[in-house]
């Protein structure tokens, strides 16, 4: 986050691209193709960190409030709601600091601005990765609830779950640490890229596998009803459309960022990798909307928790 630069600067300087003016223009490149160069106003993101903040602030609150809320499931979609705090936060922080900076009213030091701005980075890389393993322990917990119903209360246990959380929690500050020491490193950016990977290819079998396990069984349902056909493709679609809001989401909302890191390594210096660092702010604004998206996905929709919002 530079002192006197309009530009968010995340994650050390992967972002070192000059900001738009306009929310959407074709910014010329003398040496290569005319770049698509999408800007979010600072305005609109405030406003959607404000959306998310309300959003999973309501979820930690629900959660922390009702007693039948508290299972190793709840917990997950609680740390999971923190964590999209702490990315919200992080990111409306460095804006807000940046706007002040810009505007005169914030006066301090470049050496000042410099340890705030490794502050905020570790804040936004760690709260991105535990996101993430959050999502993915998510995936693991119900597909254990499907696969292992009877089973699920002993391999699922509050002491176990506790100690997931804390492994996550330590390993994403861990790893915020590490990447924001040598984030100009390939490795160090080729690890969070597969990171990214991993976990998308985690969520997608275990939510296929568990897709195709509740077609079976309505399938079995059709059979004994002797309306197989209707009932199973109802409940196919249905599951399907499901599965590809929740991937969908998960990978447009994600994607683009570590599509950024991705191609920092392979084509650093390319017009064409270039037009696409311009929209830096556009991947980050997503990632909020990903923010925004979670709550409603994992949280809303459970009718124990909508009630307790209710007294909240």
């Amino acid at each position: 986050m530079p002192a006197l630069g309009s530009q968010r600067r995340l994650l050390g300087s992967l972002n070192c691209t000059p900001p738009a003016t306009l929310p959407l223009t074709l910014a010329p490149n003398r040496t290569g193709p005319q770049c698509l160069e999408v800007s979010i106003p600072d305005g609109l993101f405030l406003s959607l960190g404000l959306v998310s903040l309300v959003e999973n602030v309501l979820v930690v609150a629900a959660i922390a409030k009702n007693r039948n809320l508290h299972s190793p499931m709840y917990y997950f979609i609680c740390c999971l709601a923190m964590s999209d705090l702490l990315v919200t936060i992080s990111n409306v922080l460095e804006t807000a600091v940046m706007l002040l900076l810009e505007a005169g009213v914030l006066a301090t030091q470049a050496a000042v601005v410099q340890q705030l701005d490794n502050v905020i980075d570790v804040l936004i890389c760690s709260s991105m990765v535990s996101s993430l393993c959050f999502l993915g322990a998510i995936a693991v917990d119900r597909y254990i609830s499907i696969f292992y119903a009877l089973r699920y209360h002993s391999v699922v246990t509050l002491p176990r779950a506790w100690r997931i959380i804390a492994a996550i929690w330590v390993a994403s500050i861990l790893t915020s640490l590490l990447f924001i020491t040598y984030y100009n490193h390939t490795a160090v950016l080729l690890c969070l890229v597969g990171f990214f990977i991993a976990m998308l290819a985690l969520m997608a079998v275990l939510y296929v596998h568990m897709l195709a396990r509740a077609c079976q069984h309505a399938r079995g349902i059709a059979r004994l009803q002797k309306r197989q056909h209707p009932i199973h493709q109802g409940f196919g679609l249905k599951g399907a459309a499901t599965l590809t809001i929740l991937l969908g989401v998960f990978f447009l909302c994600w994607g683009p960022f570590f599509l950024h890191l991705s191609l920092i390594v392979l084509c650093p210096q390319h017009p064409t990798c270039g037009c696409i660092f311009k929209n830096f702010n556009l991947f980050l604004a997503l990632i909020i909307c990903n923010a925004i998206v979670d709550p409603l996905i994992y949280a809303f929709r459970s009718q124990e928790l909508r009630k307790t919002l209710q007294e909240v």
